[in-house]
Protein backbone atom coordinates (compact mmCIF):
# COMPACT_ATOMS: atom_id res chain seq x y z
CA UNK A 1 0.00 0.00 0.00
CA UNK A 2 1.32 3.44 -0.94
CA UNK A 3 2.13 5.91 1.83
CA UNK A 4 -0.64 8.32 0.76
CA UNK A 5 -3.23 5.55 0.91
CA UNK A 6 -2.08 4.62 4.42
CA UNK A 7 -2.43 8.26 5.52
CA UNK A 8 -5.95 8.55 4.09
CA UNK A 9 -6.95 5.26 5.67
CA UNK A 10 -5.68 6.49 9.04
CA UNK A 11 -7.54 9.79 8.67
CA UNK A 12 -10.68 7.89 7.76
CA UNK A 13 -10.50 5.82 10.92
CA UNK A 14 -9.78 8.94 12.96
CA UNK A 15 -12.76 10.84 11.50
CA UNK A 16 -15.04 7.87 12.02
CA UNK A 17 -14.09 7.99 15.66
CA UNK A 18 -14.61 11.74 15.97
CA UNK A 19 -17.84 12.03 13.95
CA UNK A 20 -20.06 10.12 16.42
CA UNK A 21 -18.72 12.23 19.26
CA UNK A 22 -19.49 15.43 17.34
CA UNK A 23 -22.92 14.15 16.39
CA UNK A 24 -23.69 13.43 20.02
CA UNK A 25 -22.78 16.93 21.21
CA UNK A 26 -26.14 18.61 21.87
CA UNK A 27 -26.40 22.12 20.42
CA UNK A 28 -28.88 24.95 20.04
CA UNK A 29 -28.42 27.54 17.31
CA UNK A 30 -29.57 31.04 18.32
CA UNK A 31 -30.17 34.03 16.05
CA UNK A 32 -29.68 36.82 18.58
CA UNK A 33 -30.44 40.53 18.30
CA UNK A 34 -29.08 40.95 21.79
CA UNK A 35 -25.38 41.81 21.86
CA UNK A 36 -25.01 43.29 25.32
CA UNK A 37 -25.52 42.31 28.95
CA UNK A 38 -22.90 39.58 29.26
CA UNK A 39 -25.06 36.96 27.53
CA UNK A 40 -21.97 34.87 26.82
CA UNK A 41 -21.60 34.25 30.55
CA UNK A 42 -25.27 33.34 30.88
CA UNK A 43 -25.10 30.90 27.98
CA UNK A 44 -21.88 29.41 29.37
CA UNK A 45 -23.70 28.64 32.64
CA UNK A 46 -26.52 27.02 30.67
CA UNK A 47 -24.01 24.83 28.83
CA UNK A 48 -22.27 23.94 32.08
CA UNK A 49 -25.54 22.84 33.67
CA UNK A 50 -27.14 21.10 30.69
CA UNK A 51 -24.30 20.09 28.35
CA UNK A 52 -26.08 21.87 25.47
CA UNK A 53 -23.74 24.12 23.49
CA UNK A 54 -25.16 27.50 22.42
CA UNK A 55 -24.11 28.67 18.97
CA UNK A 56 -24.77 32.37 18.38
CA UNK A 57 -25.33 34.34 15.20
CA UNK A 58 -25.93 38.04 15.85
CA UNK A 59 -27.60 40.92 14.04
CA UNK A 60 -30.35 43.52 14.34
CA UNK A 61 -33.96 42.43 14.77
CA UNK A 62 -34.71 43.52 11.21
CA UNK A 63 -31.71 41.76 9.65
CA UNK A 64 -32.36 38.50 11.51
CA UNK A 65 -35.99 38.53 10.43
CA UNK A 66 -34.84 38.92 6.84
CA UNK A 67 -32.48 35.97 7.26
CA UNK A 68 -35.24 33.78 8.68
CA UNK A 69 -37.55 34.74 5.81
CA UNK A 70 -34.89 34.07 3.18
CA UNK A 71 -33.74 30.76 4.68
CA UNK A 72 -37.21 29.39 5.30
CA UNK A 73 -37.17 25.67 6.05
CA UNK A 74 -33.40 25.61 5.48
CA UNK A 75 -32.57 27.93 8.36
CA UNK A 76 -29.98 26.61 10.82
CA UNK A 77 -31.61 28.68 13.59
CA UNK A 78 -33.42 26.90 16.40
CA UNK A 79 -34.18 30.05 18.40
CA UNK A 80 -34.96 33.66 17.47
CA UNK A 81 -33.84 35.98 20.28
CA UNK A 82 -35.34 39.47 19.88
CA UNK A 83 -34.95 42.70 21.83
CA UNK A 84 -38.37 43.80 20.64
CA UNK A 85 -41.86 42.37 21.01
CA UNK A 86 -42.80 43.60 17.55
CA UNK A 87 -40.07 41.51 15.95
CA UNK A 88 -41.24 38.40 17.79
CA UNK A 89 -44.85 39.03 16.82
CA UNK A 90 -43.97 39.50 13.15
CA UNK A 91 -41.93 36.29 13.18
CA UNK A 92 -44.84 34.42 14.75
CA UNK A 93 -47.48 35.81 12.40
CA UNK A 94 -45.32 35.01 9.35
CA UNK A 95 -45.02 31.38 10.44
CA UNK A 96 -41.33 31.64 11.32
CA UNK A 97 -41.94 30.48 14.90
CA UNK A 98 -43.81 27.45 16.19
CA UNK A 99 -46.08 27.01 19.22
CA UNK A 100 -44.60 24.93 22.01
CA UNK A 101 -46.03 23.22 25.05
CA UNK A 102 -44.19 23.92 28.29
CA UNK A 103 -45.63 23.92 31.77
CA UNK A 104 -42.38 25.50 32.98
CA UNK A 105 -42.84 28.52 30.73
CA UNK A 106 -46.55 29.01 31.38
CA UNK A 107 -45.78 28.88 35.11
CA UNK A 108 -42.76 31.20 35.04
CA UNK A 109 -43.92 33.79 32.52
CA UNK A 110 -47.14 35.81 33.02
CA UNK A 111 -49.80 35.54 30.35
CA UNK A 112 -49.39 39.13 29.16
CA UNK A 113 -45.67 38.51 28.58
CA UNK A 114 -46.03 35.60 26.18
CA UNK A 115 -47.73 34.99 22.87
CA UNK A 116 -51.33 33.75 23.22
CA UNK A 117 -50.36 30.75 21.07
CA UNK A 118 -47.06 30.19 22.94
CA UNK A 119 -44.92 30.99 19.90
CA UNK A 120 -42.70 33.39 21.88
CA UNK A 121 -41.94 34.23 25.51
CA UNK A 122 -40.61 37.35 27.20
CA UNK A 123 -37.56 36.77 29.36
CA UNK A 124 -36.87 40.28 30.65
CA UNK A 125 -38.61 43.65 30.57
CA UNK A 126 -37.31 47.13 29.81
CA UNK A 127 -39.07 50.48 29.99
CA UNK A 128 -38.35 53.31 27.60
CA UNK A 129 -38.80 56.54 29.47
CA UNK A 130 -37.67 60.14 29.93
CA UNK A 131 -34.18 61.00 31.17
CA UNK A 132 -33.20 64.53 32.18
CA UNK A 133 -30.49 66.76 33.57
CA UNK A 134 -31.63 67.78 37.08
CA UNK A 135 -29.41 70.88 36.90
CA UNK A 136 -31.45 72.31 34.01
CA UNK A 137 -34.85 70.59 34.24
CA UNK A 138 -37.32 70.35 37.09
CA UNK A 139 -39.32 67.10 37.22
CA UNK A 140 -42.49 69.20 37.43
CA UNK A 141 -41.79 70.30 33.85
CA UNK A 142 -42.06 66.71 32.59
CA UNK A 143 -45.12 64.53 32.10
CA UNK A 144 -45.58 62.49 28.90
CA UNK A 145 -43.92 61.47 25.66
CA UNK A 146 -46.48 63.67 23.94
CA UNK A 147 -45.51 66.72 26.01
CA UNK A 148 -41.99 66.60 24.57
CA UNK A 149 -43.54 68.04 21.39
CA UNK A 150 -44.04 71.32 23.27
CA UNK A 151 -41.86 74.13 21.85
CA UNK A 152 -40.33 74.62 25.31
CA UNK A 153 -38.07 71.67 24.45
CA UNK A 154 -36.77 73.12 21.18
CA UNK A 155 -33.05 72.45 20.91
CA UNK A 156 -33.08 70.53 24.19
CA UNK A 157 -33.94 66.96 23.11
CA UNK A 158 -31.85 63.87 22.34
CA UNK A 159 -33.64 61.01 20.57
CA UNK A 160 -32.80 57.69 18.93
CA UNK A 161 -33.04 57.63 15.09
CA UNK A 162 -36.05 56.29 13.21
CA UNK A 163 -34.18 53.22 11.97
CA UNK A 164 -33.87 51.74 15.45
CA UNK A 165 -36.50 49.28 16.59
CA UNK A 166 -36.83 51.07 19.95
CA UNK A 167 -38.08 54.20 18.15
CA UNK A 168 -40.39 52.22 15.88
CA UNK A 169 -42.07 50.40 18.78
CA UNK A 170 -42.43 53.59 20.84
CA UNK A 171 -44.17 55.30 17.93
CA UNK A 172 -46.34 52.20 17.41
CA UNK A 173 -47.46 52.57 21.03
CA UNK A 174 -48.32 56.24 20.39
CA UNK A 175 -50.47 55.23 17.42
CA UNK A 176 -52.27 52.63 19.54
CA UNK A 177 -52.88 55.09 22.38
CA UNK A 178 -53.61 58.33 20.54
CA UNK A 179 -54.66 57.35 17.03
CA UNK A 180 -52.54 57.88 13.95
CA UNK A 181 -53.38 61.57 13.39
CA UNK A 182 -52.51 62.65 16.93
CA UNK A 183 -49.43 60.43 17.03
CA UNK A 184 -48.23 62.04 13.81
CA UNK A 185 -48.74 65.50 15.30
CA UNK A 186 -46.70 64.47 18.35
CA UNK A 187 -43.80 63.09 16.29
CA UNK A 188 -43.92 66.15 14.03
CA UNK A 189 -43.65 68.24 17.21
CA UNK A 190 -40.56 66.30 18.28
CA UNK A 191 -39.03 66.95 14.87
CA UNK A 192 -39.92 70.65 15.03
CA UNK A 193 -37.98 70.83 18.31
CA UNK A 194 -34.81 70.04 16.34
CA UNK A 195 -33.58 67.11 18.43
CA UNK A 196 -30.16 65.54 18.23
CA UNK A 197 -30.53 62.05 16.80
CA UNK A 198 -28.03 59.76 18.53
CA UNK A 199 -27.96 56.04 17.75
CA UNK A 200 -26.95 54.93 21.24
CA UNK A 201 -28.87 55.17 24.50
CA UNK A 202 -25.57 55.29 26.36
CA UNK A 203 -24.41 58.27 24.32
CA UNK A 204 -27.76 60.00 24.83
CA UNK A 205 -27.19 59.79 28.59
CA UNK A 206 -23.61 60.99 28.20
CA UNK A 207 -24.78 63.91 26.05
CA UNK A 208 -27.30 64.91 28.74
CA UNK A 209 -24.51 64.65 31.32
CA UNK A 210 -22.26 66.88 29.22
CA UNK A 211 -24.94 69.53 28.72
CA UNK A 212 -25.47 68.78 25.03
CA UNK A 213 -29.21 68.33 25.62
CA UNK A 214 -31.48 68.53 28.64
CA UNK A 215 -33.92 65.67 28.01
CA UNK A 216 -33.80 62.33 26.21
CA UNK A 217 -35.67 59.05 25.88
CA UNK A 218 -33.80 55.83 26.70
CA UNK A 219 -34.37 52.42 28.22
CA UNK A 220 -34.05 52.45 31.99
CA UNK A 221 -31.30 49.81 32.13
CA UNK A 222 -28.79 52.12 30.47
CA UNK A 223 -29.12 54.54 33.39
CA UNK A 224 -28.90 51.60 35.80
CA UNK A 225 -25.63 50.59 34.18
CA UNK A 226 -24.25 54.14 34.43
CA UNK A 227 -25.23 54.41 38.09
CA UNK A 228 -23.55 51.09 38.85
CA UNK A 229 -20.30 52.57 37.50
CA UNK A 230 -20.79 55.98 39.12
CA UNK A 231 -23.52 56.41 41.77
CA UNK A 232 -23.21 60.19 41.31
CA UNK A 233 -23.90 60.09 37.55
CA UNK A 234 -25.84 63.36 37.08
CA UNK A 235 -28.84 62.19 35.02
CA UNK A 236 -32.26 61.42 36.51
CA UNK A 237 -35.14 59.20 35.41
CA UNK A 238 -38.73 60.37 35.02
CA UNK A 239 -41.44 57.75 34.52
CA UNK A 240 -43.46 58.91 31.52
CA UNK A 241 -47.24 59.01 31.21
CA UNK A 242 -48.09 58.44 34.85
CA UNK A 243 -50.92 59.94 36.91
CA UNK A 244 -54.67 59.91 36.42
CA UNK A 245 -54.54 60.81 32.73
CA UNK A 246 -51.48 58.73 31.87
CA UNK A 247 -51.69 55.32 30.23
CA UNK A 248 -48.33 54.25 31.70
CA UNK A 249 -44.73 54.00 30.58
CA UNK A 250 -43.83 52.20 27.34
CA UNK A 251 -42.76 48.59 27.89
CA UNK A 252 -40.75 46.31 25.65
CA UNK A 253 -39.06 42.96 26.18
CA UNK A 254 -36.22 40.65 25.36
CA UNK A 255 -37.72 37.33 24.39
CA UNK A 256 -37.32 34.09 22.47
CA UNK A 257 -39.26 31.80 20.20
CA UNK A 258 -38.50 28.40 18.68
CA UNK A 259 -38.18 28.58 14.89
CA UNK A 260 -40.63 26.65 12.78
CA UNK A 261 -37.77 24.69 11.18
CA UNK A 262 -35.79 24.04 14.37
CA UNK A 263 -33.68 20.89 14.07
CA UNK A 264 -32.91 21.01 17.79
CA UNK A 265 -36.38 21.80 19.10
CA UNK A 266 -36.00 20.06 22.46
CA UNK A 267 -32.72 21.88 23.14
CA UNK A 268 -34.33 25.17 22.13
CA UNK A 269 -37.18 24.64 24.59
CA UNK A 270 -34.67 23.65 27.28
CA UNK A 271 -32.79 26.93 26.76
CA UNK A 272 -35.90 29.10 27.03
CA UNK A 273 -37.12 27.19 30.09
CA UNK A 274 -33.73 27.53 31.77
CA UNK A 275 -33.66 31.29 31.12
CA UNK A 276 -37.13 31.66 32.62
CA UNK A 277 -36.18 30.20 36.01
CA UNK A 278 -35.75 32.65 38.86
CA UNK A 279 -32.98 30.69 40.58
CA UNK A 280 -30.99 29.87 37.45
CA UNK A 281 -31.06 31.65 34.14
CA UNK A 282 -33.35 34.66 34.33
CA UNK A 283 -31.74 37.20 32.02
CA UNK A 284 -31.84 39.68 34.87
CA UNK A 285 -29.17 37.59 36.65
CA UNK A 286 -25.81 38.35 35.03
CA UNK A 287 -22.49 37.14 36.43
CA UNK A 288 -24.20 36.16 39.66
CA UNK A 289 -25.50 39.68 40.28
CA UNK A 290 -29.30 39.84 40.63
CA UNK A 291 -30.46 42.25 37.97
CA UNK A 292 -26.94 42.63 36.65
CA UNK A 293 -28.20 43.72 33.25
CA UNK A 294 -30.49 46.26 34.99
CA UNK A 295 -33.64 44.98 33.32
CA UNK A 296 -36.74 43.85 35.17
CA UNK A 297 -37.28 40.06 35.33
CA UNK A 298 -40.51 38.55 34.06
CA UNK A 299 -40.50 35.79 36.66
CA UNK A 300 -42.08 37.23 39.81
CA UNK A 301 -39.77 35.08 41.95
CA UNK A 302 -36.59 36.61 40.49
CA UNK A 303 -34.89 39.46 42.38
CA UNK A 304 -34.85 43.04 41.05
CA UNK A 305 -31.52 44.82 41.06
CA UNK A 306 -31.41 47.34 43.91
CA UNK A 307 -30.32 50.19 41.61
CA UNK A 308 -33.39 49.96 39.38
CA UNK A 309 -35.61 49.14 42.37
CA UNK A 310 -34.66 52.61 43.62
CA UNK A 311 -36.33 54.09 40.53
CA UNK A 312 -39.59 53.46 42.39
CA UNK A 313 -43.00 52.15 41.44
CA UNK A 314 -44.66 53.06 38.16
CA UNK A 315 -47.65 52.32 35.95
CA UNK A 316 -47.05 50.26 32.80
CA UNK A 317 -48.82 50.85 29.50
CA UNK A 318 -51.21 47.86 29.23
CA UNK A 319 -50.97 47.76 25.43
CA UNK A 320 -50.67 44.11 24.32
CA UNK A 321 -47.13 43.46 23.13
CA UNK A 322 -48.40 42.00 19.85
CA UNK A 323 -49.59 45.48 18.84
CA UNK A 324 -45.99 46.55 18.25
CA UNK A 325 -45.74 44.14 15.34
CA UNK A 326 -49.22 44.92 14.02
CA UNK A 327 -48.49 48.66 13.92
CA UNK A 328 -44.87 48.53 12.82
CA UNK A 329 -45.47 49.43 9.17
CA UNK A 330 -47.68 52.37 10.16
CA UNK A 331 -45.05 53.60 12.60
CA UNK A 332 -42.29 53.46 9.97
CA UNK A 333 -44.46 55.31 7.43
CA UNK A 334 -45.33 57.96 10.04
CA UNK A 335 -41.66 58.51 10.89
CA UNK A 336 -40.88 58.95 7.19
CA UNK A 337 -43.74 61.43 6.65
CA UNK A 338 -42.69 63.63 9.56
CA UNK A 339 -39.05 63.77 8.50
CA UNK A 340 -37.90 62.15 11.74
CA UNK A 341 -34.14 61.58 11.60
CA UNK A 342 -32.80 58.38 10.10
Amino acid sequence: MRKSAIVFAFLGVLLLGIAPALAQTPVVNVYSARHYGAMEAVFARFTEETGIVVRLSQGSVQSLLERLRAEGAQTPADVFFSIDAGGLDLAAEEGLLQPIESEVLTTNIPEDLRDPENRWFALSQRFRTIMYNPATVQPEELSTYEQLADPMWKGRLCLRPATHIYTISLVASLIAADGEAKAEAVVAGWVANEPQFIDSDTRILETIQAGGCDVGITNQYYLGRKLSEDPAFPVSLFWANQGEDGRGVHRNISGMGVTAAALNKDNAIALIEWLSQADKGQLADVDGIPGGNFEYPVNAEAPVNEIIAAFGEFTIDPLPLSEYGDLQEQAIALLERTGYGF
